[in-house]
């Protein structure tokens, strides 16, 4: 999954990720199909459309929701999370556990 991975985490006042331009590039074309899906999924209820094809548009778009999180928890972990390990910081695991736990809440 490494999508040529190159981001450095700021701490703590600008808490911000420095993705390479090909990381950004690919998760700005993931969240575009994604939000077509989801203008897609609106048009689908406005023209009433069987609800099964409608629930099977939204399971997809879940996924690549999905898809887009793990590319970035990913980088997270290769580089923020084991920059701050490394300096002593081990709280950060906590905040992790957290951050798994929100993703895979359903």
């Amino acid at each position: 999954m490494d999508q040529n991975i190159n981001h450095e985490c700021h701490l703590p006042e600008g808490r911000k990720s420095h993705h390479s331009d090909i990381v950004k590039k690919n998760l700005v074309t993931r969240l575009n199909r994604i939000e077509g899906q989801i203008r897609g999924i609106k048009g689908l209820i406005e023209k009433d459309t069987y609800c099964d094809d409608v629930i099977t548009q939204i399971a997809a778009t879940q996924s690549a929701l999905n898809s887009v999180a793990k590319i970035l928890l990913e980088g997270h972990l290769k580089t923020c999370v084991l920059e701050r390990i490394n300096e002593g910081d081990t709280e950060v695991l906590d905040e992790v556990l957290l951050t798994i736990e929100r993703l895979i809440k359903k």
